[in-house]
């Protein structure tokens, strides 16, 4: 008997009984969806600069959720859709890592004791808070936990980040995000006007604006209004929010425990990380910008590529969104991101009113 080398072929059968070759299959490429994801985050981030008070995050999900509802045909659909799942989540996570950039550890030692506490408490707080007036809604777990977290946090980057822990429906990480954009817009103007109404200082309202808004870009925006009114202002206002962004970290690694506590079946049968990767790189950038060797020109443009993935992800998170799933978001979200705003704004505003003395 001769030696003959068998060469295995993948083989399939089919329903006659006959045997086929299953032919090559190519992997499919990201570069479309990516492409298509930047396009529409250089849209949004251009009507930022055109418009001001504009929220990139805001335009950018918008365009994403008009381009995945205007009926293109399913072999385009499905020629997008790698890139923009690449964008939603792996980008967005570099996006996330990359905010720890703008958080050294020096500048949360000089804020002192005091206003540590407060950002702390604003966190815990603020999320405890939001959480059981999400129950009493009757919203979902992963819904209000996204919320609260958001709220409390620093907005869509931390939203994002519980999100990896988590075993979210991709429109409630949606729904978070715009709400998130949608509050904390709003009180860029409505902070000042009601410090000016409750007789705050120029300081005081920018430590409260650092302690109550969500997002750093929203944070920026209403404390370079206050700075017009008194100096130093602004850097106050960032550093206790950057206080809160510190927290981002154990407050993912707790609801990591808590989400593996829970024992809920996942959609994609894999178990949460109790500290992603992509933590592990924010608290990596955060060590890098505490050693003091980088320069402030690399600083901002750390920030500006952050802002711009982020913005990238959030296209990329709207296109996902089809208008039958974006029907059945309710009420209660709404609701729920409404009485957050509040909640936080008061803890924030008590705390900075006892650092006072008032």
């Amino acid at each position: 008997m001769s030696d003959r080398r068998l060469v295995r072929t993948p083989l399939r059968r089919k329903s006659r009984g006959m045997l086929t070759v299953h032919a090559p299959v190519s992997r499919p490429t990201v570069v479309p969806g990516l492409l298509v994801a930047a396009a529409g985050a250089v849209v949004a981030l251009g009507a930022a600069h055109l418009i001001p008070g504009t929220s990139p995050l805001l335009v950018a999900i918008v365009l994403g959720v008009v381009v995945a509802n205007i009926g293109l045909p399913a072999p385009v659909v499905g020629l997008l859709e790698p890139g923009l799942g690449t964008a939603s989540k792996r980008l967005l996570r570099v996006g996330v890592a990359l905010l720890g950039v703008q958080l050294a550890v020096s500048d949360l030692v000089d804020l002192g004791w005091g206003t540590a506490v407060v950002a702390a408490t604003v966190v815990v707080a603020g999320i405890g808070g939001s959480l059981a007036f999400g129950r009493w809604l009757g919203v979902g777990w992963t819904q209000r936990l996204l919320i609260a977290c958001g709220f409390s946090i620093c907005g869509a980057a931390a939203a994002a980040a519980v999100d990896g822990v988590i075993d979210s429906r991709k429109r409630e990480l949606v729904t978070t995000v715009a709400l998130v954009v949608v509050f904390g817009t709003a009180m860029i103007p409505l902070v000042p006007l009601a410090a000016g109404m409750l007789g705050l200082t120029p300081g005081t309202a920018g430590l409260w604006a650092g302690a109550a808004i969500h997002e750093v870009a929203q944070v920026v925006a209403t404390g370079t209004a206050l700075e017009a009114t008194a100096g130093g202002v602004l850097a106050a206002a960032v550093t206790v929010k950057l206080a809160r962004v510190a927290l981002l970290a154990p407050v993912v690694a707790v609801v990591g425990v808590v989400a593996r506590r829970r024992g809920e079946d996942r959609r994609d049968e894999r178990t949460p990380p109790i500290v992603p990767v992509f933590l592990l790189g924010f608290l990596a950038c955060v060590a890098l910008r505490s050693t003091g060797l980088l320069d402030p020109i690399v600083v901002e443009a750390a920030g500006t590529v952050q802002r711009t993935l982020l913005t990238v992800a959030m296209f990329a998170l709207g296109a996902g969104v089809r208008r039958e799933v974006l029907r059945g978001v309710g009420w209660r979200p709404i609701a729920l991101a409404a009485a957050a705003t509040v909640w936080v704004a008061a803890i924030a505003l008590i705390g900075v009113l006892s650092l006072s003395g008032r």
